[in-house]
């Protein structure tokens, strides 16, 4: 069967026009019919023979159709009959605002809501008394709060006098006679809009506090920051108690966990890519880019095992433009919890997310970049003043052949021009390199606190791993070191009962990411303390909050001193206390590719 045939209502346009607000209230329970006085009749007769004959209501001048002749087949009744059927409420105010009728949903409303009403209909009346009658406008339009939830609207139009002498002898308001009144409940919408102008700000201030952050903080805190705030947001704004998010590595398509809030720790181990099959809602919604609401896990089959006791999740892909870098996730335990506000609210945020993450890589590449650069640029300024420092002691080493004492100062001064000049070099080398490496080989000893700890060092640059392995050889530790992330987490699941103590890891590897090493070190023994070392404090897979989360020992920002790391070094072997190996110092040194 079709639809049920709709109401068609012949509107006089000597009392509503088109393209007015009344007329946009009226069409949407009727189909329209604009016609002027001398053409409502034929507009009102009977159907041809043989067609059907819509229903039909008639709003006008009552003068108009209370003349059978003018409108047949209609009632007087018809007028009322409209306005009851109308869902937004319909008054008709004296120009003092006193209440002349109201059809029954106005009279339903909560009277706080019909006495604004009235007040608005006579502060209309002043508005329209002081315009000039060919500009009177065709409506009003007022928003107004009642109550600590209600937000309503109403559209206020005049009802001008017959055109007597004395139409308007007894109004209130000279010119007009009436005032009619349309209102509606527009407290979701006002909600709604609530809600996305929080957002909003909570998204601005996600944006603006890690640009300002940059400067202060390392890259474990800013990152810290930022994951404060989203959870700050998603719980008070959003009312989200279990979520994660998850970021796309573009090269693997691989999903991997950044954030873990009021979700097990099983969730993290999950290896999921961005794919429509075979893995898991989030999955999905990285290979497509849609959001996806899932109303009953039960009956789901791409909804993989999260939240204890799920009912239901959303899930939204985060978006920086039109590229997808990641999905925020989140579930909880009542059915159907999630509705399409819902989702268009956390896509929105879920852009913010994406775009503070993005500045903080910026901001942070620019520093690594700038640092390196500047580097460069003290090298090449200061390559000359050297030179001929060195020139003007050489010139004096000859001078002074004869005074060992003057001498000795003088190779002091070379020593030290070779000194700067490493500095330097190191300096330019950013995160390829460490400072202050010869004072520390030339005072180097066999520290009783580092001596036979076994120490797995994992690092691409083989400057890095050169070095680390002299710094530590040289004070006792036995030392493994390892050119990628793949070997390093095979060292650690091949070490048997000659466990390391400690484990120092890039975070960003050709192959694996300093939180893949640092999962896999707690894997083998919870309490293995890991140390991540990064360049300037890029983190691209953001390995640094993760591993935070579940006790990361410290991060180490190269170029980093020599003796900042031997102290961190200590730091970490002396909470551990573990008993030493039975190895020598400076035995058994390995190295795995």
């Amino acid at each position: 069967m079709g639809d049920k045939q709709r109401l068609r209502l012949v509107v006089v346009n000597e009392v509503i026009g088109q393209n007015t607000p009344e007329w946009d209230a009226l069409a949407r329970h009727f189909d329209l019919l604009s016609v002027s006085p001398d053409r409502l009749a034929s507009a009102v007769s009977p159907a041809a023979k043989g067609e059907p004959t819509p229903p039909t209501l008639i709003l006008g001048d009552p003068q108009t159709w209370q003349n059978p002749a003018a409108t047949p087949g209609t009632a007087r009744d018809d007028y009322g009959a409209i306005l009851d059927a109308m869902t937004e409420g319909v008054c008709l105010c004296d120009t003092d605002g006193s209440l002349l009728w109201g059809n029954p949903h106005y009279l339903s409303m909560p009277e706080i809501v019909r006495r604004r009403v009235e007040r608005g209909c006579a502060d209309a009346a002043r508005y329209y008394s002081q315009q000039a009658p060919e500009s009177l406008p065709r409506g009003k339009k007022l928003e107004f709060q009642a109550g600590e939830d209600g937000f309503y609207e109403m559209i206020v139009s005049p009802i001008m006098p017959a055109a007597q002498p004395d139409a308007h002898a007894d109004t209130a308001t000279p010119g007009i006679a009436k005032l009619t009144a349309i209102v509606w409940d527009n407290s979701y919408g006002q909600r709604l809009q609530q809600k996305l102008d929080a957002i909003d700000r909570a998204g601005s201030e996600l944006v603006r506090i890690e640009a300002e952050a940059v400067s202060s903080l390392n890259a474990a805190q800013r990152l810290k920051l930022l994951e404060d705030k989203i959870i700050k947001y998603s719980r008070d704004l959003m009312h989200f108690d279990h979520f994660n998010v998850f970021l796309l590595d573009r090269k693997t398509k691989r999903l991997q966990p950044l954030m873990l809030v009021g979700m097990p720790s099983k969730v993290a181990t999950y290896e999921l890519f961005a794919s429509t099959t075979g893995n898991g809602i989030c999955g999905y919604v990285a290979a497509t880019g849609k959001s996806y609401i899932c109303h009953d896990v039960q009956n789901d089959s791409r909804y993989l095992a999260g939240l204890d006791k799920a009912a239901s999740s959303l899930s939204v892909p985060l978006r920086l433009q039109s590229q997808l870098i990641g999905v925020f996730n989140v579930e909880s335990r009542r059915p159907g919890s999630f509705s399409e506000d819902d989702r268009q609210f956390a896509e929105i945020f879920g852009r913010y997310i994406a775009l503070a993450l993005n500045i903080l890589d910026l901001l942070i590449v620019e520093r690594c970049t700038t640092s390196g650069t500047v580097a460069v640029n003290v090298i090449g300024e200061i390559s000359q003043p050297l030179t001929d420092i060195a020139l003007e002691a050489d010139r004096l080493q000859q001078t002074l052949a004869d005074n060992p004492d003057a001498l000795r100062h003088v190779e002091r001064i070379i020593n030290l021009v070779e000194t700067v000049k490493q500095n330097a070099q190191e300096a330019a080398k950013g995160p390829r390199g460490i400072l202050g490496i010869q004072e520390a080989m030339e005072s180097s000893e066999i520290d009783p606190l580092l001596e036979h700890k076994r120490v797995l060092v994992a690092d691409d640059e083989p400057n890095i791993l050169e070095t680390i392995d002299k710094v530590l050889t040289a004070r006792g530790c036995r030392v493994t070191i390892c050119s990628n992330g793949s070997a390093a987490i095979e060292a650690l699941e091949a070490a048997g009962d000659d466990q390391y103590g400690l484990v120092l890891s890039d975070i960003s590897m050709s192959d694996r990411n300093g939180y893949e090493v640092f999962a896999a070190a707690k894997e083998v023994d919870p309490k293995l303390p890991v140390i991540l070392m990064t360049g300037f404090g890029y983190d691209p897979h953001h390995s640094i909050v993760r591993a935070s989360q579940e006790g990361l020992q410290c991060v180490l920002f190269k170029p980093f001193q020599v003796e900042h790391l031997l102290e961190e070094v200590s730091k970490a072997l002396v909470e551990r206390k573990t008993p030493p190996s039975s190895g020598k110092a400076g035995d058994g040194n390995t190295s795995a590719s």
